[in-house]
C-alpha cells in the first residue's frame, strides 16, 4: 500500500466533527489529497462588497457563449443521440438531409453546419471510435451514455424497488408539495445528520459498518455548532440565507472502490441494509457511474474551464440601415415562452441589428477534451473511500394527473455536503413523452466590459448571447433527453432543471423513476453514515423485538406483545432514536431552508455577477 494511505476504519476529523464546519484539508493535513473542486454554490464568493478576487473563485464562472454557439452545441447534441451517428455524419445524404432540416429551421448558418459536421467527424474518428465511449455534451462537463449500465442491470433494478413500491397507499411517502406525483423511496432528506440532536461517533472511534449500523443505534455524542463556529462565509450574507447549513447535513454513504468493483462499506441512508439485492444494484450503477465522473471532474480537477470558442466574439457589429429594415429580428435561436421580452422599447425608432458572427475555421485543439480522471489512482490506490448520497424516487402520472410540470433551476445541495457532481441513472420510464434535463450556466459577465457597441445599444447582449442587460450571468444551455437506460453525469457547476412532461396515452398511468447519485468532492470528505449509527426508530424497534432484542437484555419479550401494545411502547420513546413523523417534520424544514437558500442563489447572481452595461 502506498505510504500515505490513511486509515479509514476508524473516524478522522471532518468539517463539522474536531473541525470547524468550513474547514477545508491544507497539504499538512493527512486526509489532504488536493484542492477542493470548485462549484456553483459561491460560498467564498461573495463577500460585503461583491466578488473576491480570489482565483479559485472565478472558476466557476463558465465563458460566456454566442447564441450560435449554443444552437451549434444543441444540434451536435442532438446528432450524437442518433443510433450510429459516428458512421451517419460521414453518410453524404444523410448529412445533406440534417442541413436541409437546419436551414429551415433556427438562424443556422452553412458555416455554422460545416463546422458542426467537421467536429463530429472528427470526434467519430478520433474520440469515439468505440459506440461505448461516455459522450460529452456541452461545456462543464455534461456526459451522456446509453450503455453504461446493462440492461440486466436495469431490469433486476426495476424489479428490486418494487419492494420499496408495493406498499400500502398510507405508507406511501409522497414528497412534500408534489400533488402526489413524486413518490419518494430512498431520500436524503429523511434522517438527515441534524446538528443538536444526531449522535456521531468520536474521533478515533471504529467507524460503523453494514452489519452494526442498528445494534450500535444510540453510539457517539450529540453533535452541536457552536455560535462562535459560525463559518465566516454565512456571516458575509447578513439578510440572506447562509450557504452553510447550521441544522442539517444529507449523510453519504461510504464506498470502497480500491478493488475491481466498489462496495458500499457504510449504510445507505433510508436504505436499510437487509435489501441486499437493491445495494448490490446501486454499487454496480456506481461502477457505470465513475468513467462518466472521471471526464465530467475531469476540467475541474485540471482547473481550467476556459474552454476555446467555436463562434469567438469580442464587439458588436452592425448591418446597414437599409439591410436592416428586411431583417426580421434576431430570436430565431431562442424560445419563444422564456418570459424574458422586454417591451420598453420605443416601437418608433428601427432596432439595430447586429452581424452574427460565423464560427472560426475548425481545428481539433478547438474539441480536444481533457484527459480523464483516474479514481483508482487518486483515491482507490490509497484505499479513500468516495462518499457518495443515494436518492430513488418516481414521477408517477395518471389520468387525473397526466403531466408534470417540472422543477426549478438549481444545484445540488449545500456547502455542507460538498457535492461536487450528480449521476442520474433512468431506469424506467413507461408511458410518457420524450423528457429531458435542462442545463444553465453561469458565466463571467465582466467579459464584456471592454465590449464595443453602439451608444446605447444594450440589445446587443440578447442578439449575441442570449441575455439582458441588469439581469444575472446564466445563460441557458440546452437540454438532453432523459431516455430510459440512459446514465447522465454533470457538475455542480452547472444548475440544472427537469423538464414537464406528459403521458403518451392519456388515459392509462405512466411514470419516470431515477436512481440518482450525489458525488461528495473526493477532495473534502464530510460526515457520513461511518460516523453516525442508524437513527431509525423503527429500524431500531425492529431490530429490538426480533430474536429477543438486540443482545437479548431490555427488550426481551416485546416480540410476544400484540403490534398494537407493541408500537405504544416504542412511540413513549422520545428525543432518540428519530421516529418517522419527527422526521417528516425535520424535512419539510429542511426544504424550507434549501428552497429559500435557491432563491437566494438566484438574487445572489444578480447582484454580485450581473450585467451591467452603463452608457458610453
Amino acid at each position: 500500500m502506498p505510504e500515505n494511505t490513511v486509515d479509514f476504519s476508524i473516524v478522522h476529523a471532518v468539517p463539522g466533527l474536531g473541525k470547524p464546519l468550513d474547514y477545508v484539508p491544507t497539504e499538512n493535513d493527512p486526509l489532504y489529497t488536493g484542492r477542493p473542486l470548485p462549484s456553483a454554490l459561491l460560498q467564498n464568493t461573495v463577500e460585503s462588497h461583491g466578488f473576491s478576487s480570489n482565483e479559485s473563485v472565478l472558476k466557476v464562472l463558465l465563458p460566456l457563449l454566442t447564441v450560435r454557439e449554443i444552437l451549434m452545441l444543441q444540434f451536435m447534441e442532438q446528432v450524437t443521440d442518433r443510433p450510429e451517428w459516428q458512421k451517419k455524419v460521414f453518410d453524404e445524404t444523410i448529412v445533406e438531409k440534417w442541413r436541409a432540416e437546419t436551414a429551415s429551421g433556427f438562424d443556422f448558418s452553412k458555416d455554422m453546419f460545416e463546422f458542426c459536421i467537421a467536429e463530429l467527424r472528427y470526434k467519430a474518428e478520433n474520440v469515439y471510435q468505440d459506440p461505448n465511449t461516455p459522450i460529452t455534451v456541452y461545456n462543464g462537463d455534461v456526459v451522456k451514455s446509453d450503455s453504461a449500465v446493462p440492461d440486466t442491470v436495469k431490469i433486476a433494478l426495476q424489479l428490486a424497488v418494487k419492494s420499496l413500491e408495493d406498499v400500502p397507499d398510507k405508507e406511501k411517502d409522497w414528497h412534500p408539495d408534489s400533488n402526489n406525483m413524486v413518490l419518494d423511496l430512498i431520500h436524503p432528506s429523511l434522517f438527515p445528520l441534524v446538528y443538536g440532536k444526531s449522535r456521531v461517533l468520536k474521533v478515533s472511534e471504529k467507524v460503523v459498518g453494514l452489519t452494526d449500523c442498528v445494534t450500535r443505534c444510540g453510539e457517539g455524542e450529540v453533535l452541536e455548532v457552536k455560535d462562535d463556529e459560525n463559518p465566516k462565509a454565512n456571516q458575509y450574507r447578513r439578510s440572506i440565507s447562509e450557504p452553510y447549513s447550521l441544522k442539517y447535513q444529507w449523510l453519504p454513504s461510504e464506498v470502497d472502490i480500491s478493488g475491481p468493483e466498489s462496495r458500499i462499506i457504510s449504510y445507505i441512508n433510508n436504505l436499510h441494509p437487509q435489501q441486499t439485492e437493491l445495494y448490490s444494484l446501486v454499487e454496480k450503477v456506481i461502477d457505470a457511474a465513475i468513467p462518466l465522473w472521471e471526464r465530467t471532474l475531469a476540467p475541474l480537477h485540471k482547473g481550467d474551464l476556459d474552454f476555446v470558442k467555436r463562434v469567438p466574439c469580442y464587439d458588436a457589429e452592425y448591418k446597414d440601415p437599409e439591410e436592416a429594415e428586411d431583417t426580421q429580428g434576431q430570436n430565431q435561436g431562442r424560445d419563444d415562452d422564456d418570459g424574458d421580452e422586454d417591451e420598453d422599447e420605443d416601437e418608433d425608432e428601427p432596432r439595430q441589428i447586429v452581424i452574427q458572427p460565423e464560427p472560426q475555421p475548425f481545428a481539433p485543439e478547438i474539441c480536444q477534451p481533457t484527459l480523464p480522471l483516474s479514481f483508482k489512482e487518486l483515491y482507490g490506490a490509497h484505499a479513500r473511500p468516495l462518499q457518495i448520497i443515494v436518492k430513488l424516487a418516481n414521477i408517477e402520472l395518471t389520468p387525473e394527473k397526466p403531466r408534470y410540470e417540472g422543477g426549478t433551476w438549481h444545484v445540488e445541495g449545500k456547502q455542507n455536503e460538498h457535492i461536487c457532481a450528480t449521476a442520474l441513472y433512468y431506469y424506467s420510464n413507461d408511458n410518457i413523452k420524450a423528457s429531458h434535463l435542462a442545463f444553465r450556466q453561469f458565466v463571467d459577465t465582466y467579459s464584456v466590459t471592454d465590449f464595443k457597441y453602439d451608444q446605447g445599444h444594450h440589445e446587443f447582449l440578447e442578439d449575441l448571447f442570449g441575455c439582458q442587460n441588469d439581469t444575472g450571468g446564466a445563460q441557458d444551455v440546452g437540454k438532453v433527453e432523459t431516455k430510459e437506460g440512459r446514465l447522465l453525469t454533470f457538475p455542480n457547476i452547472l444548475q440544472h432543471q427537469v423538464q414537464p412532461f406528459e403521458l403518451e396515452d392519456p388515459t392509462r398511468r405512466g411514470h419516470r423513476k431515477i436512481l440518482a447519485l450525489f458525488l461528495v468532492d473526493p477532495n473534502v470528505r464530510v460526515i457520513s453514515t461511518a460516523h453516525v449509527p442508524c437513527q431509525q426508530l423503527h429500524w431500531w424497534r425492529d431490530a429490538t423485538t426480533a430474536n429477543g432484542g438486540l443482545s437479548g437484555g431490555p427488550a426481551k419479550g416485546l416480540d410476544k406483545l400484540p403490534v398494537e401494545l407493541r408500537d405504544q411502547v416504542f412511540e413513549g420513546i422520545e428525543g432518540f432514536p428519530i421516529s418517522l413523523s419527527e422526521a417528516k417534520e425535520m424535512r419539510k424544514e429542511l426544504m424550507e431552508e434549501r428552497k429559500k437558500f435557491v432563491a437566494d442563489q438566484a438574487n445572489l447572481l444578480e447582484r454580485y455577477n450581473g450585467f451591467s452595461l452603463c452608457e458610453h
